[in-house]
């Protein structure tokens, strides 16, 4: 008999945790929900959130915490509280679903099932009465439950007809080689859509996009054409002067609401902070600039001091998210009035407002969402911006926190650990490196299966969700990113591992990959609709992270089973045509493979000579690029770079590309030269 009782306080979610003392009689996801509904032929009532996410706060506080709404949900549905960030897998599912129906998507998602897991009607947020051309969640209650009980034909073709969406969007989509004419042909599209004022694509909400960013950039090295770069460039110094970036905790929010980066929606992610260190690695690379190091630091900063999850066997992974609200007030620990920085900063405030634009009025509901609008200045007005800013953090650590889910997920945590990898290379950081060695080796020793597969999300020292094809690739291309960096042969073998069990629990057999294992058993719906995209979101997709390893693998390696490999599951997806457009990880990853450079490094490690050359190839500014000790790996015999040494007592990069080496190089400002272009322009 079902339990008349919320169960969520049994979960290690935070997300769910938050949720534990509604009246609502909440479920977990999982059979025994199902079981629950098809025995009482109750519909399922899905709701989907996050612990970050501001309007999941806001439903939860005006109709899940409400006494006659709760006992509404509790009489007519079966109640089940999913997070998406430990069950993307789920959330996938529906939010394809609600996509298919013609509707905008978002959080809290809030989605109708049939006892099987069905999906027939849903939306996102509901206000509790009608308002903003939405209907009260109250009388959508009634009226699905009505439907359901009354209109059983019209529920069924709604099933059909969803279904069939749905295993019409999981399909590939085979076609050619993704080749240089579908490169540029997205990256003349996606350029069109790009603000040239204020950065990001154009319109609001403005989201920082970070993986079409990312290909925009590598395909200027492509096609040397510098439309990518200068849109980056932009991006970079738009968000990191506007009020979507913490000037002084560090780290950006997840968007901003408005045109111009000024008011964030003021949740934290650590994805969106791990793919943004990239690109300022990245540019810092191009253009040298105080702008980019500065926030790389101050980024890496709050990722060390604020989102360092708990340890375990003595290493620390990153935590996921920092909430958007605090004592139940969107922004409350960010924003300021101009009275508050008069009083701690005393004489010294006048140069601050003038340069974070603060006012008597401020610039959002009266308060002052802190922007940079002045130039920066001399290096002793500088110094005093700091101090002053040093004040003011110190003293917004007397506030009342906002919420923090230190769950610890493998792909974002990947993200991060490659990122750190890049920015130590470029700003001359290797602890950043070996801070991204300890998450790394801390989520294997937690996180990995006996076979060898990684699990997705671990709090409270248990594992909370079985692993994703997202947790194979990130944390694979995390390992091959610690490769380059240290030419430590463990990680090449720890890539491949990742690799490998990705082939066995999620190939699909057509050379594509499932986003879930072949023995998920809490997945509906049935093999036709098991989540396969190549489509990329806020963070990138799988298919796309998993091609760029493939890729990576064959040219450190030589082994022409991984460039077999990812030509598959590239071609895979070839048939998108247009659709290419939404998947810009999965074309960077085709132009690595086809187009791709390795840098061979030769010499002992002890000479300066050596480590110059392997700072100068890491640090380039082409994301195209393998970077290779000589000892750091067993080449193929048939590998272009295969005998390839340094004079005796000195030290030689290699450069290779399309399977011929160039004559070696000695000197690294020479080598950084010669990265910074390809060998051939293409259109």
């Amino acid at each position: 008999m079902a339990v008349p009782e919320n169960l969520l306080g049994r979960e290690a979610s935070p997300y769910l945790l938050q949720h534990a003392d509604n009246p609502v009689h909440w479920r977990p996801w999982g059979a025994a929900a199902l079981a629950e509904a098809e025995a009482s032929n109750r519909p399922i009532l899905l709701s989907v959130g996050y612990a970050a996410c501001h309007w999941c706060h806001v439903m939860a506080h005006e109709s899940f915490e409400d006494p006659d709404t709760a006992a509404m949900m509790n009489a007519l549905y079966v109640n089940v509280k999913v997070d998406r960030e430990e069950r993307p897998d789920i959330d996938h599912l529906y939010m394809s679903a609600l996509h298919a129906m013609g509707e905008q998507g978002g959080w809290p998602l809030t989605m109708f099932l049939t006892p099987q897991g069905e999906p027939f009607w849903g939306g996102t947020y509901f206000p509790p009465t009608a308002r903003w051309g939405k209907p009260g969640f109250r009388q959508v209650l009634q009226g699905v439950a009505q439907a359901y009980r009354d209109e059983a034909e019209a529920i069924r073709r709604n099933v059909g007809t969803l279904k069939q969406a749905l295993a019409v969007r999981s399909a590939a989509r085979p076609g050619e080689m993704i080749g240089p004419t579908s490169l540029g042909a997205v990256s003349l599209a996606l350029l069109r859509a790009v603000d040239s004022a204020n950065g990001g694509l154009q319109g609001a909400p403005k989201f920082p996009n970070a993986p079409i960013f990312r290909f925009l950039w590598q395909d200027s090295f492509r096609s040397g054409r510098d439309g990518g770069t200068a849109a980056v460039h932009l991006l970079l110094r738009r968000m990191s002067q506007g009020g979507i970036y913490d000037h002084l905790g560090g780290g950006y929010a997840r968007y901003a609401t408005d045109t111009v980066w000024l008011v964030p929606h003021f949740e934290k992610m650590l994805y969106d902070n791990a793919q943004l260190l990239e690109l300022l690695a990245l540019a810092g690379a191009d253009l040298p600039d105080p702008l980019y190091a500065a926030r790389a630091e101050e980024t890496v900063g709050w990722m060390m001091r604020d989102m360092t999850a708990e340890a375990e066997a003595g290493r620390a992974a990153f935590a996921a998210s920092e909430d958007a609200d605090s004592e139940g007030v969107e922004g409350k620990f960010y924003v300021w009035t101009e009275a508050e920085i008069d009083v701690l900063l005393g004489p010294a405030s006048e140069a601050f407002k003038r340069a974070y634009d603060v006012g008597a009025r401020g610039n959002w509901e009266g308060h002052t969402i802190l922007r940079r609008v002045t130039p920066p200045d001399d290096v002793a007005e500088e110094a005093e911006l700091a101090a002053a800013r040093s004040i003011l953090l110190a003293a917004r650590a007397r506030r009342v926190r906002p919420g923090r889910d230190d769950k610890v997920l493998a792909d974002w945590n990947g993200l991060a650990i490659a990122a750190l990898c890049r920015a130590g290379a470029v700003f001359g950081r290797p602890e950043w490196r070996d801070r991204a060695a300890e998450a790394f080796d801390g989520i294997l020793a937690t996180m990995r299966a006996p076979d060898g597969r990684l699990q997705h999300s671990r709090r409270l020292g248990r594992i909370t969700a079985a692993g994703l094809l997202d947790d194979q690739a990130a944390m694979a291309r995390a390992a091959l990113a610690l490769f380059e960096a240290t030419g430590d042969p463990l990680r090449l073998q720890q890539a491949i591992g990742l690799a490998e069990a990705a082939e066995t629990f999620f190939a699909a057999g057509d050379g594509s990959y499932f986003t879930t294992a072949g023995d998920a058993a809490d997945v509906p719906l049935g093999e036709a609709a098991r989540p396969r995209t190549a489509a990329d979101n806020a963070t990138p997709a799988a298919t796309g992270l998993m091609a760029e390893v493939l890729a990576r693998l064959f040219h450190l390696t030589g082994q022409t089973r991984w460039a077999e490999q990812a030509r598959r599951l590239i071609s895979a997806f070839g048939g998108l045509g247009d659709g290419l457009v939404g998947a810009p990880t999965l074309l960077a990853a085709a132009d690595l493979l086809e187009e791709g450079a390795l840098v061979v490094v030769a010499g002992d490690p002890a000479l300066a000579a050596t480590s110059d050359l392997l700072r100068a190839a890491l640090a380039a500014p082409d994301p195209a690029i393998c970077v290779l000790k000589a000892s750091g790996a067993a080449l193929a015999f048939d590998h272009p770079a295969h005998g390839k040494a340094a004079p005796v007592g000195g030290a030689a990069a290699f450069v290779c590309r399309g399977g011929t080496c160039e004559l070696p190089v000695s000197d690294a400002v020479e080598l950084a030269v010669r990265l910074r272009r390809r060998g051939r322009t293409n259109g």
